[in-house]
């Protein structure tokens, strides 16, 4: 790839990363700012009202992925990128200035639940406008490993927020923690987010986007992304097992360690932090391959893997009584939702032409992130206080297998050309003949 290329893929993927790690370190942190807005009482209970506002936040992700969506296809990859990182600072500096419930009542939560839904539109516009960015801005050969790299951000941010937690644990008391060390990471989260919003004031355009010939009008409506429904449903379908398996291994794993096997918080944050960075590396290679070989035999060993292997996996995970064979079980599971996380983002963004693309992978996957991603921890918490928590693990294990049919079922995309990329309602799917072209 030339030089503009990777410049493309360097501003968007660090201004990902800085989106992420705001996201993230709410669940990351969750445990120590749990009792600061909640009655005292069940540790569980408190956790499960965190866990409620943060799946909140994903309900907003469908609003979010329709308006910034709408302005990604209208305006651009970069004013929509902007948008997003400006709504995630302020939603950060909220968090860290939310009062205590000892302060104000639930007058804190209600500050934690505003930043949040701040923060759901922020994610459901930033998802898509960056898999649409990475998508368009890359060499045509090499788009599964340039879009790679949404991921390997996304992980980045959340291996910063970890990293940051076990410095935090490993130079403040456990007592300092929670009562205001949570705040810091808010705080860092809202400055990297401003150094970002400078960045993206200068990033490029994509020539994908300013090539095309579309009517302005129809750009980005709801009318338009109707016409590619077949699509928007694909996504949904492709998404649901993905989400599920994701979120289990990567936001939840840290509570579940310490929640239900008893390992300690530093041990459950150490695994969790080293098996993210071998997972942050594995992406580019998986991206790469897809290139090679085709992005559907990668869906597919991701949902035949994830659905024989995540009730092993989890109930191994449950009886674990140390950090090497809890480091071993989370990467076998990571290493088989590579499979998923690596090539998603480029798989959506090639189901669309160019005047619908950043409007049909937001809204679309943003509905399936607020039905199934955003819910995963409140289900896993569900489950585990009514008494019957491996009920969680079938769940993940169904809705891999749901994906997996859809993944058996679509059509390849990667030799499909996104700058001849027109209304053509068929791409994507089973049986019928895509309009988009093959690259050349």
């Amino acid at each position: 790839m030339g030089r503009q290329h990777w410049k493309k893929i360097w501003v968007g993927s660090a201004g990902n990363m800085v989106e992420w790690f705001d996201w993230f370190v709410y669940a990351s942190f969750a445990t120590y700012f749990a009792g600061a807005f909640f009655p005292s009482g069940n540790p569980t209970a408190q956790l499960m009202n965190t866990a409620g506002i943060f799946a909140v936040g994903f309900f907003m992700r469908p609003v979010g992925g329709w308006l910034l969506g709408r302005v990604g296809d209208r305006k651009g990859r970069k004013a929509a990128l902007t948008l997003t990182v400006t709504l995630m600072s302020a939603s950060a500096i909220l968090i860290a200035v939310a009062p205590t419930y000892a302060v104000a009542g639930y007058g804190g939560a209600f500050v934690l639940l505003v930043a949040r839904l701040l923060q759901g539109l922020s994610v459901g516009g930033e998802y898509a406008a960056s898999a649409t960015y990475l998508t368009e801005a890359s060499d045509p050969r090499r788009r599964g490993f340039a879009s790679s790299f949404q991921y390997v951000s996304m992980t980045a941010g959340q291996i910063a927020g970890l990293g940051l937690l076990i410095v935090l644990q490993r130079t403040m008391s456990d007592s300092a923690l929670h009562s205001y060390g949570w705040r810091i990471p808010f705080v860092v989260g809202a400055l990297g987010a401003a150094v970002i919003f400078y960045l993206r004031r200068s990033m490029l355009e994509t020539e994908v986007y300013e090539e095309d010939d579309s009517h302005a009008e129809e750009r980005g409506t709801l009318r338009a992304l109707w016409a590619h429904r077949r699509e928007a449903f694909l996504v949904i379908a492709l998404t649901m097992g993905g989400t599920v398996a994701y979120y289990t291994y990567t936001t939840y794993l840290t509570k579940y360690l310490s929640n239900s096997a008893g390992l300690s918080k530093q041990t459950a944050t150490l695994v969790s932090f080293t098996a993210l960075i071998v997972f942050a590396c594995l992406q580019p290679l998986a991206g790469a391959l897809s290139d090679r070989i085709g992005r559907r035999p990668l869906l597919i060993t991701f949902a035949v893997g994830s659905t024989l292997l995540t009730v092993p996996v989890m109930t191994l995970l449950r009886h674990v009584d140390g950090y090497w064979p809890a480091l071993g079980l989370a990467l076998l599971a990571l290493v088989v939702v590579t499979g998923y996380t690596s090539i998603n983002a480029c798989v959506k963004a090639e189901l669309f032409p160019t005047g619908v693309r950043a409007l049909g992978v937001a809204l679309p996957y943003a509905l399936a992130n607020a039905l199934f991603g955003g819910t995963a921890e409140y289900i896993a918490l569900w489950f585990k206080k009514a008494g019957t928590e491996s009920g969680f693990y079938w769940y993940v294990a169904g809705c891999a297998a749901v994906s997996l049919v859809v993944y058996v079922t679509m059509r390849e995309t990667k030799d499909l050309d996104l700058s001849r990329a027109r209304a053509g309602r068929e791409a994507g799917a089973g049986s019928g003949e895509s309009t988009l072209t093959p690259a050349s």
